[in-house]
């Protein structure tokens, strides 16, 4: 584990920033494959699951639970291996310190140190120009521990589209989807394209409340193939394809079947072969699947190292391109992905819009990789946020990147 930073310690030296990045552990990463967090509390989220199986939602896990049952989701749900090749791309630890701006809620000034002492901060990863600038974890998470991405996981099957595109398996982002899913040809999905879907403006209804249970996404957020299609089947349609956004995990599990059945294969071994081992991810990750289908659903759920969702950013930043000069995306696919939606001009292909040219894959309880092009700046974190949505973390996750990308601009 790193070590948090003393406030003390800076009080006592007269600073009000840190002006030091924490200890970077060495290159080499050794992954552990132990338990992460409190066995008994795990032994119960599995033991639920074998009881109820899918119904023993995660949405309503206590915060405890999450604690440990995000970093240990291969021991309590179905999941399927993205495995690491044997060269990791090299994350070097930066040569120079890092000076880190303060950062604004409501007005009021708060420090990096008290973003991190927030029991929500599970773990944050600062990488610019490809070095280390600063890295910090909680207490019992470190860079082994794989964590739940929620809908970070929407951004990387975003990537995938592209690659399914670049390798012909997908002619264009305006082709519908029925030409992909002819199940859907008698439904509110008939002329819905795949770039409707990516930039979740279908048309058709969905509630994406996570605090009611009655809701879309409490009641099918986790579907998947013909349970998916069934549910999909049966929403009305609620405006025009393209002219009203509408967040819909629905539709990026949508976007992860029309993947599977574009490329003809599994995402996790499209993901593997694509970018994981090519781009040189350092640990395996694990992709949630569903029991009825034994297929990943395209909007949540792949789990990851922090490091791993770090490179997962510079995987972005390169356009998809790999380290030996192989493109994998198309060329501008990034730019084209990330442009603004006519529906919502925060948001482009599964994407989260940023100011400037910057864009952010960002999931539920406060998981998120932004990607600075600009600055060649890329920043991660891991959290266990108290709710899923709208919580007093979340603005400080808000302030602290806004920060960062102040301190580091050029």
């Amino acid at each position: 584990m790193l070590p948090r930073l003393s406030r003390a310690l800076l009080a006592a030296a007269g600073l009000t920033l840190v002006t030091a990045c924490a200890p970077v552990p060495p290159e080499t990463e050794t992954l552990a494959t132990s338990t992460h967090g409190d066995p008994a509390v795990l032994a119960e989220l599995v033991a639920r699951y074998e009881d109820v199986g899918t119904d023993a939602d995660i949405l309503f896990w206590t915060e405890a639970e999450r604690r440990t049952g995000f970093a240990n989701i291969r021991d309590i749900y179905p999941t399927r291996t993205v495995a690491a090749g044997d060269s990791p791309r090299p994350l070097p630890r930066a040569e120079r310190d890092l000076a880190m701006a303060t950062y604004l809620v409501d007005d009021q000034t708060f420090s990096l140190d008290d973003f991190l002492a927030m029991p929500d901060s599970m773990g944050l990863i600062v990488v610019q120009d490809g070095q280390v600038l600063f890295e910090d974890y909680a207490q019992g998470h470190g860079p082994e521990t794989p964590w739940m991405s929620f809908s970070v996981t929407k951004s990387v099957t975003s990537m995938l589209i592209g690659a399914a595109i670049e390798d012909g398996y997908i002619q264009d982002v305006n082709d519908p989807v029925t030409d992909y899913l002819p199940r859907l040809k008698e439904t509110a999905y008939a002329d819905v394209t795949v770039a409707h879907v990516l930039q979740m403006a279908s048309g058709v209804a969905w509630n994406e409340d996570y605090r009611d249970k009655a809701s879309d996404v409490s009641r099918a957020g986790g579907a998947n193939g013909m349970r998916l299609y069934r549910y999909l089947a049966d929403l009305p349609r609620a405006g025009a394809p393209g002219e009203v956004f509408n967040y819909n995990t629905g539709e990026s599990n949508l976007a992860g079947a029309l993947l599977r059945a574009a490329v003809g294969n599994n995402a996790s071994s499209y993901l593997q072969e694509k970018i994981w081992q090519p781009f040189g991810m350092a640990a395996d990750a694990y992709w949630v699947t569903t029991p009825d289908s034994g297929a990943e659903l395209g909007g949540c759920c792949l789990n990851a190292t922090l490091r791993d969702y770090a490179r997962l950013g510079l995987f972005a930043l390169s356009d998809g391109v790999l380290p030996n000069g192989e493109r994998v995306l198309p060329e501008g696919w990034m730019a084209r992905s990330t442009a603004p939606s006519p529906a919502q001009p925060r948001y482009g292909y599964l994407w989260w819009l940023a100011p400037g040219d910057a864009y952010v894959a960002r999931g539920i309880f406060g998981q998120v990789i932004l990607v600075d092009p600009a600055n060649d700046l890329v920043i991660a974190l891991h959290s266990n946020a108290s709710s899923a949505t709208r919580t007093p973390y979340a603005d400080h996750v808000s302030g602290l990147l806004h920060g960062l990308r102040q301190q580091l601009a050029r």
